[in-house]
């Protein structure tokens, strides 16, 4: 999979949308794994409030995008938001931090004291 790290670089620039999609994206993945769990074991209560969580992360990252310069390019239907969406959480998303590209952006962002 080739990733356009330009077009995902441009729409994550503030330190607010980086922090906030440091913790939203767990949160999702983390309830993504959750709800299949409990939807399995008929936890109906639980698959209600992991679901909750994703929903919260997914609306924590659309608020954080505020704060960007440059928006995301729009949803071209659902199955594009679907695609695009898992596709950040579950791949891009985590490659962006672990390759060392959030560190790069948090600290491109503004005046970094690394003392």
């Amino acid at each position: 999979m080739k990733i356009d790290w330009t077009e995902y670089l441009r729409v994550h620039t503030s330190r607010t949308n980086l922090l906030i999609h440091l913790f939203a994206v767990p949160l999702f993945i983390a309830a993504a794994f959750s709800l299949v769990k409990y939807v399995v074991r008929g936890d109906w209560v639980s698959a209600a409030v992991v679901t909750a969580c994703a929903v919260l992360a997914m609306a924590l990252q659309a608020r954080a995008h505020r704060a960007e310069p440059h928006r995301p390019r729009p949803f071209s239907g659902p199955l594009n938001f679907l695609r695009r969406w898992f596709n950040e959480q579950f791949v891009i998303f985590p490659m962006f931090l672990f390759t060392g590209r959030w560190w790069r952006q948090w600290k491109a962002a503004g005046i970094f004291d690394e003392s």
